[in-house]
């Protein structure tokens, strides 16, 4: 049984710093594209980053330079550390795993909830 368990999230004032993880279990995720989204109230869920087995990254225009993706693959676990934070970066964080070849993420954790507010 494949799970991806986020944790990490919380509230923080804006230009706080949060570092999310996603530790996953039943999957090996060293050649899985590892990706970080996000699903604020009344909007679709978007792609923060992500990052390809082979280390490549990806980052929506609206967090570069500011978040950071990285893996453990040792540690079977995927990080999304943010910094600068804002109101707008508010939302329900999930991790999800996808195969390199194909688009669609084929497992995802349940969520952690990140709130920007001071």
């Amino acid at each position: 049984q494949v799970q991806l368990v986020e944790s990490g999230g919380g509230l923080v004032q804006p230009g706080g710093s949060l570092r999310l993880s996603c530790a996953a279990s039943g999957i090996s995720i060293r050649f899985k594209t590892m990706g970080w989204y996000r699903q604020a109230p009344g909007k679709q869920r978007e792609l923060v980053a992500d990052i390809t087995g082979g280390d490549t990254t990806n980052y929506a225009d609206s967090v570069k330079a500011r978040f950071t993706i990285s893996r453990d693959n040792a540690k079977n676990t995927v990080y999304l550390q943010m910094n600068s934070l804002k109101p707008e970066d508010t939302a329900v964080y999930y991790c999800g795993a996808r195969s390199q070849y194909r688009p669609s993420v084929e497992f995802w954790g349940q969520g952690t909830q990140v709130t920007v507010s001071s």
